[in-house]
């Protein structure tokens, strides 16, 4: 699992901080997860493939995660984009991109497919044979959803020669990873746990931006390998939490204490601040597993 910031900065962006936006690579799938505006830039600058891109999932309908969208959608048409495309965002995001696409008479050549959400309790929004994708409730100023990835458990693993040995048929070889057990032409039954070893165990990822301090948030996701959690304001301005419905970096640290993450990745700062420092340094006094997002900045989970 591979977590790529492409932006992770509130409301507007500036030169050298770009607004929400990220890439998360899980077994195969690349998922765009919120489009702040000049996404599209930073998906070139770090050279993330756009045609590999088949699902989105937007947190909610303010611009700092949303107004790139119609910049890649329109760009993926330009680019004679063949493949559909799934967005997933609450119930007006339909409405918001085909009006655009309407009036700037740029009709896409692609299937284009909209998921929107209502939802106000988790749900798996999201499965193939690989992922299951959940919505996480959060509490904003308008209706949000963080979202929980989570990979479903892989096969086993073949200890090739042990089957070399029990001079086994390849053809085999499927079944066995998958758990079933072997009768050998003697008669003989040989457990599956003489021939695999365990699989790794999945990881899981949970993104949560934007939101106000939410501890109801953690028996969903308790124990995920990643949390990225928003951290708007350094405690100096908590106040503004009430109003804005924002997190200072210390409760997005208590969240993740409570919910005993694997890592916990900061993000969504003001820009108050000159500083990312001080973000890290409070998040840390709860929270010793914590790092800071940066635009470019790869995290492998």
């Amino acid at each position: 699992m591979k977590l790529t910031i492409l932006g992770c900065y509130s409301a507007t962006p500036r030169a050298n901080a770009h607004t929400t936006a990220q890439v998360l690579e899980i077994k195969n799938h690349y998922f765009l997860i919120d489009c702040g505006e000049g996404t599209q830039r930073q998906l070139r600058r770090y050279k993330i493939s756009f045609s590999r891109i088949k699902h989105i999932f937007i947190s909610h309908l303010h611009g700092d995660h949303v107004y790139g969208l119609i910049g890649f959608i329109s760009s993926m048409g330009l680019l004679h984009r063949e493949k559909e495309l799934h967005v997933h965002g609450p119930k007006g995001i339909k409405k918001l991109i085909l009006t655009q696409l309407k009036l700037s008479e740029s009709y896409t050549p692609f299937p284009l497919y909209f998921h929107e959400l209502t939802q106000t309790q988790p749900e798996v929004i999201f499965e193939d044979d690989k992922v299951t994708v959940e919505n996480i409730p959060l509490d904003h100023r308008i209706y949000t959803n963080g979202y929980l990835f989570k990979e479903k458990p892989s096969d086993r693993k073949l200890l090739i020669e042990k089957a070399k040995a029990y001079d086994i048929d390849v053809a085999l070889y499927n079944n066995i990873k998958k758990g079933k057990d072997i009768r050998l032409d003697s008669g003989v039954l040989l457990k599956n746990e003489e021939l695999t070893a365990d699989p790794p165990p999945p990881k899981s990822y949970a993104f949560c931006s934007d939101t106000a301090y939410k501890p109801d948030i953690v028996s969903q996701i308790k124990g995920v390998t990643a949390l990225y959690h928003e951290a708007t304001f350094q405690e100096d301005h908590s106040d503004l939490c009430d109003y804005t419905k924002h997190s200072t970096a210390k409760q997005a640290a208590r969240i993740a204490e409570m919910a005993q993450v694997g890592k916990l990745i900061l993000g969504h700062y003001s820009g108050r601040y000159s500083s990312l420092s001080g973000f890290l340094e409070e998040a840390k006094s709860i929270f010793s597993k914590t790092a800071l997002a940066e635009d470019g900045k790869v995290f492998k989970i």
